[in-house]
């Protein structure tokens, strides 16, 4: 597989980018920001893989822009709705994306907003800030 080029339209863990560095000519996105339309476009050319993000269009355009080459598009997200998989699995191209990634996060999330809630943390956030709590007691008491 050496002389197989990835594109990777932004950054992803620099220990990942290692790893494929270590067995593929890896180019990273160097903009902090997604790319338009045409400049991805022009970054999937010939390349044999490319890993995506999740507010990167990949459709049929995209897929006969980069070649019969390119043999993956793995998604760098929970979804693929990014995707047109019909498009890729017609030119015979897998696609990946990394399921549960934030399954525990958003757990996590979920049971924070719930005890916010049920203790009433942005309430108090509010009083606190606004000068509003006198000797341990809120102000309107």
């Amino acid at each position: 597989m050496e002389g197989k080029k990835i594109y990777i339209t932004r950054m992803i863990p620099e220990k990942a980018i290692i790893y494929l560095q270590n067995h593929y000519n890896v180019e990273v996105n160097s903009k902090d920001r997604p790319l338009d339309r045409h400049e991805l476009l022009e970054a999937v050319k010939d390349r044999h893989a490319v890993i995506t993000m999740i507010n990167d269009r990949v459709d049929a355009e995209l897929m006969d822009y980069a070649g019969s080459q390119c043999r993956i598009y793995a998604n760098y997200a929970v979804g693929y709705n990014n995707i047109d998989v019909p498009a890729a699995t017609e030119r015979g191209i897998f696609v990946s994306n990394t399921p549960d990634v934030l399954t525990n996060a958003t757990a996590d999330m979920a049971w924070a907003l719930l005890l916010a809630a049920a203790r009433r943390v942005a309430e108090g956030d509010r009083v606190i800030r606004s000068g509003g709590l006198q000797d341990g007691l809120p102000s309107s008491c």
